[in-house]
Order: C-alpha cells, then structure tokens, then sequence
C-alpha cells in the first residue's frame, strides 16, 4: 500500500509536525518501504508458534496488591499545570 504525499501531509498535521513541502515525498518514500516490510511479514507462516511475551523464559514475581502510598489528591494535583473539579487538565489530542 504505497503511502502519497497527501497521506503524509495529513499525518502530519495530525501529530502535530511541521515538515517542509520539499520533504514530503521522500517521506512517503520511507514509510511506504516500512509498510511494504511490515507487509512481508504477513508472508511468514507463524502456525503451531506459540505467542512470546519475551524472548527470554521468566516467571515474575507476585506480590499482594496493596496500596501504600495514595489518597492525597490535593498533594497529586498540585503538580498539575492545570485542574478542574479535581482531575487534570488536558489538551484535547483527537480531532
């Protein structure tokens, strides 16, 4: 699935990042190559293998699930750059 220059442009704006018009279509270039490898990975017969969470073998550790620390939200948000009724305030990030 080859990646045009207005795709590029639109995801762009929507992350929020400035790229000059010349750099555009070498962009569409690099991630129209990632899809077309992400794309041969499809071609890779993965039956019978079991799913790995890592590439190493580890059992973790369990522990009780206790709070220990908690319970002074005036304390956490009076880190905050901005609150209303008692939650954060955040810039709206989907349009």
């Amino acid at each position: 699935m080859p990646i045009d220059v207005e795709t590029v442009r639109k995801v762009a704006r929507l992350a929020h990042i400035r790229e000059p018009e010349d750099r555009l279509a070498a962009l569409a270039g690099e991630l129209s190559g990632i899809l077309q490898w992400i794309e041969q990975l499809n071609e890779v017969d993965t039956d019978g293998v079991e799913p790995m969470t890592s590439a190493v073998v580890l059992t973790l550790r369990m522990r009780e699930d206790i709070v220990t620390d908690g319970g002074d939200a005036a304390a956490i948000l009076a880190n905050a750059p901005a609150t209303r009724d008692g939650f954060f305030v955040v810039p709206k990030v989907v349009e």
